[in-house]
This record gives C-alpha cells, sequence and structure tokens, in this order.
C-alpha cells in the first residue's frame, strides 16, 4: 500500500533484492522515522547503516533497538541461539561491549540516531527474583553508558513499573518506552502512571500489540495486513494525545511513534487514524 511496484521492476520483473536494498528511500518520502530492528539481531556495522542513511533526508530520524548481546541476561532456549541456549549472557549489561561494539559504528550517522532503545523481554523469577534487583543492575548500567545519545528502555514485566525504576531512568535522562504488548498495560494507563515521563525532551511509543494478545494471534488474525480488522481505540487516542503533546511542546519534546500491523491489522491505517484531527 506505501510501495510503488513499478520502482523495483528489473528486466520485466519485479525484483525483490531491489525491492529490500532501496525501499527505504520510498518510505521516507512519507514518514520521518523508522525502526531498525535488525540492529537487536546483530551488533550494526558503519557500512550498513551509512547505506540507510544514504536513502533518507538530513532531519530522517532512526530508532536502533539495541542487540540482545547486552539485554538478554539467560539465553532462551531457542534455535537462534544455539549452543548459547539456556545459559547466562556473559555480556548483559556490558556497557564497554556495547560502547565499542554497537556506538561506536552509529558515531557514523549519530545526528540522524533519535533513539537508542534497551528492549527487556520479560524476565522470569531465574533471571531476577525482585524488580528491584534489576532496577539497582539497570542503574548502574545507565551511570556507566557514554553521555550525548538518546537512551531509552522498553520493559516486559508490568509490575516493575514501579517508582524506583522511573526514577532511576529520571535520574540518567533516559526515556521510558511507552509499550502496547501482550502482557503490558495499554499506553494509555503507561502514561498516567506518576513519574512514567522520565525524560520530557524525548518520548517514544511503540504501538505493537493489544495488551492481552500473544504475538502468533495477532499474525494469524490480521495476516495479510491489507486493512484494520480490529479498531483499538484506546491505542488510537493514547497516540493521538501523545502527538498533540509533542506538538504543543514547540519544538522542545521529541516524540517518536511507532506503530505495527499486528496492533489493527494495518499500520498506516492505525497511524492515520491518530494523526487525525490532531494539531497543527
Amino acid at each position: 500500500m506505501l510501495y510503488d511496484e513499478s520502482r523495483y521492476v528489473y528486466r520485466g520483473k519485479f525484483a525483490e533484492s531491489r525491492f529490500e536494498r532501496n525501499c527505504l528511500s520510498e518510505y521516507a518520502e512519507v514518514f520521518k522515522t523508522v525502526c531498525v530492528d535488525a540492529a537487536y539481531y546483530k551488533f550494526p556495522d558503519e557500512a550498513s547503516l551509512l547505506g540507510l542513511r544514504a536513502q533518507v533526508p538530513q532531519d530522517f530520524q532512526f530508532a536502533l533497538k539495541v542487540t540482545d548481546d547486552i539485554t538478554i541476561r539467560n539465553f532462551p532456549n531457542h534455535p537462534r541461539f544455539g549452543m548459547r541456549g539456556g545459559k547466562p549472557n556473559e555480556h548483559f549489561l556490558n556497557a564497554d561491549l556495547f560502547a565499542s561494539a554497537f556506538l561506536k559504528p552509529c558515531e557514523a550517522i549519530q545526528p540522524n540516531i533519535g533513539v537508542l532503545m534497551f528492549e527487556f523481554s520479560r524476565f522470569h523469577a531465574s533471571d531476577y527474583e525482585h524488580g528491584r534487583d534489576f532496577v539497582a543492575d539497570l542503574d548502574h548500567f545507565l551511570g556507566t553508558l557514554p553521555k550525548g545519545w538518546p537512551y531509552a528502555v522498553e520493559m516486559r514485566n508490568k509490575h516493575w513499573l514501579q517508582k524506583d525504576y522511573f526514577d532511576c531512568l529520571a535520574r540518567h535522562g533516559v526515556s521510558h518506552v511507552l509499550n502496547s504488548w501482550d502482557a503490558m498495560p495499554p499506553v494509555s494507563e503507561q502514561m498516567l502512571m506518576p513519574g512514567s515521563d522520565t525524560n520530557p525532551g524525548l518520548i517514544a511509543a511503540r504501538f505493537l500489540l493489544k495488551p492481552g494478545r500473544k504475538y502468533e494471534e495477532a499474525v494469524k488474525a490480521f495476516q495479510p495486513y491489507d486493512g484494520v480488522k480490529e479498531v483499538n481505540q484506546n491505542a488510537r487516542e493514547a497516540g493521538k494525545k501523545l502527538i498533540n503533546q509533542g506538538k504543543m511542546s514547540h519544538g522542545t519534546k521529541k516524540t517518536l511513534i511507532y506503530v505495527n500491523n499486528r496492533l489493527e491489522g494495518n499500520a498506516l491505517e492505525t497511524i492515520s487514524a491518530m494523526i487525525e484531527n490532531g494539531i497543527g
């Protein structure tokens, strides 16, 4: 729905490789930011990041998810992790590795980095018995990071969204990523939590799933994502409120919002509803 297929035809046929290589340029004709999930699965390299930047306008902003080598405490028993499955991660919250393997390549496009998100998958009792123990580790980690970068943290443990967590982020000038996900409270509820606006200069939100719905269920229900299958009015109103708050800040607040096809069935229509009747 967003792309012109004719732009990717080679020798009379649609060339998927050409699309994958060049579609960001067409995307950037419509949107000013994109969330790069690829960085979550492997450390980025400078050449690839420069290739992305070459396709976008000067003011375009990238959101990069920090590689999970930094954010997983114990590797799940999943084929992707191979022999590491079921074992502790020796690089968990390793600030030195993050600086050398992640930040260093990012320096090449630093003006275009809108936010660097540490996404922590849901921790279990075998990872942390208490949320305060994670917050203590997070506090130390954030305190040792290089300054001058727009950091944010995305949690998947809803009961850990407490004062000590928000205070920790605020102390280091780090944003809490408002996220709509299976086991998380709705973004609208997170916005009302005391202290959740931990960095007034940067708001980041990701509308991914309706709370209470599993990822696999959403895929089955919404594919092939050709239209909205289920309106999520709560999410739409939360997105609209964030947009309007950002516009009313008169440039003092950067607001980055990302929407997934698996929220309602079609991200383009969801975004259109969020900006409809907005300010300005």
